[in-house]
């Protein structure tokens, strides 16, 4: 039997956002708000481990003034003016296995937030992490990763499993950098919620899906200082002007599992997949030369009448 869950888990934080003042209900992220370092920062480029075959997948985010209402579901009315993404593929691109469930994102904005719809076609839904920042990615999730200013720099990372467990990070640098992670930052004020298609955690059936819708507000993407006190690089106009570009890209990682009962488990030594919207080219979704590139476009609703 497959029953229709929403989980909806809306905790309305307050809007929180080191380098952001608030205009009205738009936050402005200055150019100006950090001093930049005196040398530009130039990418350590990854050996590839199979030669890319096209660049990165690009997508435009319509304008829609009205914000989507969050279940999870992704039937409202704003949804329909944005398109689907390409179905996902694997982290190492088309030379290797397509993925064995379909996975697709919309994305849409407005002057408050960016707006993610993700759809995973699901047979087993299952999820075991309860604690926010435990390492979400040990179960199945579903996982974005977006650099406002796409100079390959400071970006952020918030995963999410079926149960809604997050786990959110900084990154001022990409790992093989030499940084580390900032597991102290939240994705403060976000807003999330998950409908499943299924029922979580039992083998005794077969699922149909997942879906997440998570509202991102501009003022989480704020520049951050430096731990060590040195100058950011990141330079953002929060909200974007039409026309602006992000890098952003999305993963779902997915463990292959055993039945005993009505439980699951993982099937021990076997590594997880990782499935993508554009591929990394390598197993590192680490590499943000290599994600998408989302083009904020003007919609249903112009963008030139709405009060900024």
């Amino acid at each position: 039997m497959i029953r229709l869950a929403t989980i909806n888990l809306i905790a309305l934080i307050s809007l929180i956002a080191a380098g952001c003042q608030s205009i009205g209900s738009v936050h402005m992220c200055s150019m100006t708000e950090l001093p930049r370092a005196p040398t530009p920062y130039r990418p350590q480029e990854p050996a590839l481990s199979t030669a890319p075959l096209y660049s990165q997948r690009q997508y435009d985010a319509p304008y829609y003034a009205i914000a989507p209402t969050l279940d999870g579901r992704g039937d409202d009315v704003a949804w329909s003016c944005a398109q689907w993404t390409e179905d996902f593929t694997d982290i190492e691109g088309s030379t290797r296995t397509t993925p064995r469930q379909r996975t697709r994102v919309k994305m849409l904005w407005n002057k408050e937030a960016l707006f993610v719809l993700a759809e995973l076609s699901e047979t087993d839904l299952w999820a075991t992490l309860k604690t926010h920042d435990e390492i979400v990615f040990q179960d199945n999730d579903f996982e974005i990763f977006v650099d406002p200013d796409g100079d390959t720099r400071e970006y952020y990372e918030i995963e999410v499993n079926a149960l809604g467990t997050i786990f959110d990070l900084y990154l001022p640098e990409t790992y093989r950098a030499g940084t580390k992670a900032n597991h102290e930052w939240n994705a403060m004020g976000m807003r999330l919620a998950i409908a499943l298609d299924g029922t979580l955690n039992d083998s005794s059936d077969v699922d149909k899906s997942w879906s997440v819708e998570m509202e991102l507000p501009w003022s989480i993407f704020a520049p951050i200082p430096h731990s060590d006190g040195s100058a950011t690089f990141q330079s953002i106009a929060c909200p974007p002007n039409v026309g602006d570009q992000w890098r952003i890209n999305f993963s779902r990682v997915q463990w292959t599992l055993t039945k005993s009962g009505k439980s699951y488990a993982k099937v021990a030594g076997k590594p997880e997949d990782n499935w993508v919207w554009t591929p990394q080219w390598i197993i590192d979704m680490h590499v943000p030369q290599w994600w998408g590139r989302v083009t904020f476009v003007d919609g249903l609703t112009p963008v030139a009448k709405v009060a900024r």
